[in-house]
């Protein structure tokens, strides 16, 4: 089985969630089921199969999270030095608008776009793997091609 490389804070956040839906959602929606029951047939009982679904939803999502938290490789971002490899976090700046980014390449079940969290395996984690400060990188990416000069990078 392929393991999936996740930083500290990545796992911690998938176990606060594993045990939030546990001790929380999972009670909270037997409770529901239970009050829906009481109020007679299930046929024609919208509550009912609102709260069936969402108990297969959290089953679903539990299950999930613990395969991956079962898979998971932590790996400690501030251990690491050198060119771009899991874990950086990178400044770019985009050659064509001088417009500064910053990304820390993270494992699929972490990332975030919103939060500057990038997967590692987007193409633009991988066109930055190996490259150093200073260098220029091509992206091919769906929305076209771009290019960034790689202006920092830090293991944080």
């Amino acid at each position: 089985m392929e393991k999936f490389p996740m930083t500290k804070r990545g796992h911690t956040a998938l176990e606060t969630e594993l045990k939030t839906l546990k001790t929380i959602e999972r009670p909270a929606i037997i409770e529901a089921i239970a009050t829906a029951r009481e109020l007679g047939d299930l046929k024609e009982n919208a509550e009912y199969h609102s709260a069936r679904e969402k108990q297969g939803f959290i089953e679903g999502r539990i299950q999930e999270i613990e395969a991956v938290l079962g898979l998971a490789e932590v790996i400690d971002p501030t251990k690491l030095s050198g060119t771009i490899k899991f874990g950086a976090t990178v400044t770019l700046v985009d050659e064509d608008t001088d417009e500064e980014k910053t990304w820390q390449i993270v494992g699929q079940h972490e990332a975030n776009v919103e939060e500057g969290l990038l997967n590692i395996k987007s193409p633009i984690a991988r066109a930055l793997i190996g490259k150093e400060e200073g260098d220029s990188v091509e992206v091919r990416t769906p929305g076209g091609g771009k290019s960034y000069e790689i202006l920092n990078i830090d293991y944080i």
